[in-house]
């Protein structure tokens, strides 16, 4: 089992940055690709990012390349998602989902095992 604790949601301004953390935890078989996700009202849940565990690899949805940036560091079982240059289309719950096959192509919640509780992004104009 593995367990994904989200946090460093809250309300920004149009252009400003925040930074996610997932801390992970539970059996590293089963977190060899971490990503992130979100979901605004009304809508499904997206693909935003993700990242292979060893740190080789990293995936971008179009909506965010350039802006957003997922890293981890290994010794403190975290994967970040900084965000720049937010805008209020980025408002959403953003969650951390975790899979055991090391592929970072894969964009589709469904492909997911493991899930936080999420953490709300709110971006006002």
């Amino acid at each position: 089992q593995v367990q994904l604790v989200e946090s460093g949601g809250g309300l920004v301004q149009a252009g400003d940055s925040l930074r996610l953390s997932c801390v992970v935890s539970g059996r590293t078989s089963s977190r060899n690709t971490v990503a992130w996700f979100r979901q605004a009202p009304g809508k499904e849940r997206e693909f935003v990012a993700a990242i292979t565990w060893s740190g080789g690899s990293t995936n971008y949805a179009d909506s965010v390349k350039g802006r957003f940036t997922i890293s981890n560091d290994n010794s403190k079982d975290t994967v970040y998602l900084q965000m720049n240059s937010l805008n209020p289309e980025d408002t959403a719950v953003y969650y951390c989902a975790a899979r055991s096959f090391p592929g970072v192509g894969n964009i589709y919640a469904r492909h997911y095992n493991y899930w936080g509780q999420g953490t709300q992004v709110t971006v006002s104009s």
